[in-house]
């Protein structure tokens, strides 16, 4: 009986640690048309653009590398255009494409409301035919501070996304209504925008380009994650309360053909090209060389840091001189092949001022090119005290000889003497 409640107790955990990890973490792919449009993207060139024209030209701007549609299958990238339905004080910013000189697909709308107080609330959903039901991007707010009720999708200053663990940059309605687009639409001068754009018939400044690979826009896209997830958010239901009676059932513009296509499988192929996301980080690298540095700091410190910790760095067989640099920058031991030097871990100009014994490989002294005339020097000086002291002794002997032989010859001449007195 214990065995059973412990294992339901465990089951009950795990479920709920899954049901946490699928909140906080999303899919680095849908799997569907929408993954060649980053939401997140859209809504932060919104917030940046001052007009809706704007907004709609830069969209469609191959330089930004946001658009990257190809929904009717001609190999070439689909121009997005921008249709704004007013209802009182909320905008439906609807962006569209015409698949066919028929028929229109919605790919997303942006739903901005501003209340009696002056707040602004706006949310950017995905159509669920491209992005998948209530899909849905809004900026991270301070529910704290702004007597709304709390979003199911916040937790806290930071959260983890895709395994990232992002900081939240928090805003309030009050923020979101001084956004230069969300002033201009809620001008009394402002003329409803309808993009004058249509099947066949585009702006000058419009260039189709073929459509990249989705590791391609992926790979150049994921770089901005840290102001994606930082900024903004998944919400899981409407804030605009006229969301269906408006604009779901009353002005939303969908293609037939275009659900066909997905269910034949047709954009499948957009993920077939995995070796292609290095070239999308490098364009990325190229574009935002600063941002692209920022972008990878926070996943790679951490390997960094553990490859420097626990690598163990091997040094050739050349003179210390040649291993200044390593040795400078390195701070953990190092290993030579042939000998091992004990005293590596220290730095060469530390090495060089020590008087530790420095260990020879194979019978030979790596400094020996260094302290040839030194060395030469040192056996000269020894060989001339050898010489100095041999000469000495010598003279000392002959000295001693010569002294004996003087001494033998007065002690004869004494005793001659001696004998003729007699």
């Amino acid at each position: 009986m214990k065995k059973l409640i412990i294992t339901s107790i465990l089951l009950a955990l795990l479920a709920t640690g899954t049901a946490l990890m699928a909140q906080n973490n999303q899919s680095e792919s849908l799997g569907l048309p929408g993954d060649n449009l980053n939401l997140y993207a859209v809504m932060k060139l919104f917030q940046e653009s001052k007009t809706i024209e704007e907004f709609e030209k830069n969209l469609n701007d191959s330089n930004s590398n946001i658009n990257n549609l190809d929904l009717n299958g001609d190999n070439q990238v689909d121009y997005i255009k921008v249709i704004d339905n007013v209802d009182g004080d909320v905008h439906n910013i609807v962006l569209q494409v015409a698949v066919s000189p028929k028929e229109n697909q919605d790919v997303a709308v942006f739903t901005v409301q501003r209340f009696h107080n002056g707040q602004v609330q706006i949310q950017l959903t995905g159509d669920e035919q491209l992005y998948g039901k209530d899909y849905i991007i809004e900026p991270i707010l301070d529910e704290a501070n702004n007597g709304e009720t709390p979003n199911p999708g916040y937790s806290g200053n930071t959260r983890t996304v895709n395994g990232q663990t992002v900081t939240n940059i928090n805003t309030t309605p009050v923020q979101i209504a001084d956004w230069p687009m969300v002033r201009f639409i809620f001008l009394p001068s402002y003329s409803v925008w309808h993009s004058p754009w249509y099947w066949g018939y585009y702006p000058s400044y419009w260039h189709t380009w073929r459509p990249y690979s989705w590791n391609y826009y992926y790979g150049y896209q994921y770089n901005w994650n840290h102001y994606y997830y930082g900024h903004y958010h998944q919400s899981t239901y409407h804030r605009y309360s006229g969301w269906n009676n408006f604009y779901y059932n009353g002005r939303r513009s969908y293609s037939p053909d275009i659900h066909h296509r997905i269910e034949m499988g047709y954009y499948k192929t957009t993920y077939s090209h995995p070796d292609q996301r290095k070239d999308g980080e490098a364009t990325f690298a190229k574009a935002h060389p600063d941002q692209y540095r920022r972008s990878t700091v926070n996943s790679s410190t951490i390997n960094t840091t553990t490859r420097r910790s626990t690598s163990t760095l091997t040094s050739t067989n050349h003179p210390s001189g040649n291993n200044t640099i390593t040795t400078r920058r390195s701070t953990t031991p190092m290993t030579n092949k042939p000998v091992t030097n004990p005293s590596m871990e220290k730095s060469t100009i530390t090495s060089r001022q020590s008087s530790n014994t420095v260990t020879k490989k194979s019978g030979v002294n790596p400094h020996s090119g260094q302290n040839a005339g030194t060395n030469h020097a040192h056996e000269q000086s020894k060989s001339t005290v050898a010489t100095s002291s041999n000469h000495k002794s010598e003279t000392k002997k002959k000295t001693e000889t010569t002294a004996r032989k003087d001494h033998k010859t007065k002690e004869s001449e004494n005793k001659e003497s001696n004998h003729r007195n007699q």
